[in-house]
């Protein structure tokens, strides 16, 4: 199987989330999945061992349990699928990063100085957001006019 149908079943998702915490056992895995998906320990297995084909994780006997490990550079293919997807669709996410930390960097020198590090800074909105982040937000569409029907 390809890592994308891998990932198609939420089973096996949430088997990779598990274990991009770090390495699990197989019965810590077959709890979580049976208590969260209610299916069986043969049922987790079964998605272990498709995970194991399909080259995600890696398992290694330590006595009588297996050890699963997340292959991490298997999933690479994915992220780089992806990435053509952020780096295209989400420039202004990146802007917006940027304007934030400024504004935090701004109040957190502010705060060193003796200034008010609770409140906003002059050319920041309400929220805390810089208002040149406002400024470059679209406006929102007019509302739709609603007319009271003709008496006929």
């Amino acid at each position: 199987m390809e890592a994308f149908e891998l990932l198609a079943d939420p089973v096996r998702r949430r088997v990779l989330e598990l274990l991009a915490d770090g390495e699990r056992t197989s019965g810590e895995l077959s709890d979580v999945a049976g208590r969260e998906f209610g299916i069986s320990q043969p049922a987790v297995s079964r998605h272990l061992r498709l995970l194991r084909e399909g080259g995600l994780v890696e398992a290694r006997p330590v006595g009588a349990r297996r050890v699963y490990v997340l292959r991490v550079e298997a999933l690479r293919p994915v992220g780089d699928w992806l990435e053509r997807f952020r780096r295209d669709s989400f420039p202004p996410l990146d802007a917006l990063a940027t304007e934030v930390a400024r504004g935090k960097r701004r109040r957190r020198l502010a705060a060193a100085a003796g200034g008010d590090a609770g409140g906003s800074t002059a050319g920041e909105t309400v929220a805390g957001a810089p208002a040149v982040v406002a400024a470059r937000l679209p406006a929102p569409p007019p509302a739709p006019v609603v007319r009271p029907q003709e008496q006929r």
